[in-house]
């Protein structure tokens, strides 16, 4: 029988290195990286502060997208073991490893007003735009809204930003009117858009569908996509 530091180095043989996407509430500790988020996606929409009121109130989910890189073991029989500063403890995990490099790339955010659930912004890091890490945010703010018993979603679109309104669309977003020159800094025309449908019988499936969508288009670029505990429950 192999003993414990033979197990580690039995193992870290199968081990590769994996990039990792993990979805995640945002946290006291990112409230700086987040802000610069912010102003690479949204030229500094909020603020620290503001970021700071939206974490501590009850009617907001603000989730993030973190990235960071680990070790993947094969797939040895019918378990595989996560090996990085994000997985659980495990005798596998090599001692002595160096941290993580973590970055924030995603951010989403949603209000629960009454029966709606109001997506304030959504922004991915510039570097990894077209990539899926839009779709996974807007996924999880609508499984967000589930939980919560919301019964449809809204938000506003620049009438210019047509990749945008794909993916709302891809997601059940119709267009129900216009707000005129909405945005300060342009001057330019929101679209209003609406989801409705996120108590129907078969909603859940349509989320496991979207999660299953997700997961393929990342593990095509050799990623993984993970979601933390508190977005899963």
């Amino acid at each position: 029988m192999l003993n414990r530091r033979e197990c580690v180095l039995f193992f870290s043989l199968q081990l590769k290195t994996v990039t990792f996407l993990q979805l995640q509430p945002l946290t006291a500790e990112q409230l700086l990286a987040v802000v610069e988020l912010d102003q690479l996606c949204f030229g500094q929409l909020w603020t620290l502060d503001g970021y700071k009121r939206e974490l501590e109130s009850p009617n907001s989910d603000l989730l993030v997208i973190e990235e960071f890189s680990g070790k993947e073991p094969e797939v040895i029989g019918q378990s595989t073991q996560y090996v990085g500063e994000n997985a659980a403890p495990t005798a596998l995990s090599p001692e002595g490893a160096p941290p993580l490099e973590r970055s924030l790339v995603g951010i989403g955010c949603l209000w629960a007003i009454l029966e709606e659930a109001h997506i304030t912004i959504l922004g991915v890091h510039p570097n990894y735009r077209g990539q899926g890490l839009g779709q996974a945010l807007l996924y999880a703010l609508l499984k967000k809204a589930w939980k919560r018993r919301l019964e449809w979603a809204t938000l506003e679109v620049r009438a210019s930003n047509r990749p945008a309104q794909s993916l709302y669309e891809k997601f059940g977003f119709q267009e129900v009117g216009r707000r005129r020159r909405y945005y300060k800094d342009t001057g330019e025309d929101a679209l209003i858009l609406w989801r409705s449908g996120l108590q129907a019988p078969e909603f859940p499936q349509t989320l496991s569908d979207w999660h299953s969508s997700i997961g393929d288009r990342f593990r095509y670029s050799h990623r993984q996509f993970l979601e933390a505990d508190e977005v899963q429950e």
